[in-house]
């Protein structure tokens, strides 16, 4: 009898790490950064394998890792994963090939270069400024110190270098992320908010409404959401008005129209970049305090 115990519980082992070596050799995790999002899916540039294809699914963890082990993470929303991000993927792969997402990670200083790049800021700027203040610190030196001339032009020579490639960088990023020429842009509604408020008027919410009836009949849609303040006020003042304003935005489109996270970038504030209207009148200033709201759609999925 104690025999055949022993046989069993050796079978139970061995059927366990069975079950535990077919769940690891399942789960995959691979790294890229997102290139586009198209519905509840989007898609990831990796080194070694390409372009892959990651489904978003309401149970799918989104996380913002911090230290050098990881060890530390903030839970965020889907709406996070916008296009240019560095990202983590755990999950496994369908029947389409298509890896289904359990946890995205990423680190917060990789989600804020991608939304400096969404806003079209700079995102090297403080490299850049601290380079031009070497430069002229240099330059100083010089006027000091002769002997040490030739060795400081080469220093200036290398620094110029260095701000001419974070400028084509800059500009090259802007031009894959802050364009929208891979979209088609099938519906759009404004709305506008009083001075110094975040809170969406009545007449703006059936417009909202209609929006989101509208994208839910188009075929792997994406609503963007972006805040814009007048540059009356601190810059520090707008910044927050318009972050607030496409925070409200976007959780009206949620609650109230049913519009998936998983099919919304995160809500963009962009202060007082792209003003339409001069500040000098209070009616320009009204036009400026706004929120767009547009419903794209892949031209991959378009078909043009």
């Amino acid at each position: 009898m104690k025999n055949n115990n022993m046989g069993a519980l050796k079978l139970s082992l061995i059927f366990v790490a069975f079950l535990l070596i077919c769940g690891v050799a399942a789960a995959q995790n691979v790294q890229g950064v997102i290139s586009g999002r198209s519905g509840a899916t989007m898609t990831l540039q990796t080194q070694p394998s390409g372009s892959v294809v990651v489904v978003l699914t309401p149970s799918t963890e989104v996380d913002e890792v911090e230290g050098v082990l990881k060890a530390r993470k903030k839970e965020m929303g889907v709406t996070a994963l916008i296009p240019g991000l560095q990202v983590q993927v755990q999950g496994s792969y369908n029947a389409q090939n298509q890896l289904v997402a359990d946890t995205v990670k990423f680190k917060g200083n990789d989600l804020k270069n991608a939304e400096d790049i969404q806003a079209g800021v700079t995102p090297v700027a403080q490299e850049a400024q601290a380079n031009q203040q070497q430069i002229q610190a240099d330059q100083q030196k010089l006027q000091q110190q002769q002997q040490q001339l030739a060795a400081e032009q080469a220093q200036t020579a290398a620094n110029q270098a260095a701000i001419a490639a974070n400028k084509a960088a800059i500009a090259a990023d802007n031009k894959r992320f802050g364009e929208l020429a891979d979209y088609n842009i099938l519906g759009e509604v404004t709305v506008y908010f009083a001075n110094g408020s975040t809170t969406i008027d009545a007449q703006f919410k059936p417009q909202l409404l209609q929006l989101a009836q509208q994208a839910m009949g188009i075929k792997a849609y994406i609503l963007q959401v972006q805040g814009y303040a007048s540059k009356v006020g601190s810059a520090a003042l707008n910044q927050k008005l318009s972050s607030e304003r496409a925070n409200n935005v976007t959780e009206f489109l949620e609650q109230q129209g049913s519009i998936p996270l998983t099919n919304m970038l995160a809500p963009g504030a962009m202060g007082t970049s792209q003003q339409v209207a001069p500040d000098t009148t209070a009616e320009g200033q009204a036009e400026d305090r706004r929120v767009v709201v547009k419903i794209l759609q892949n031209k991959g999925i378009a078909g043009t």
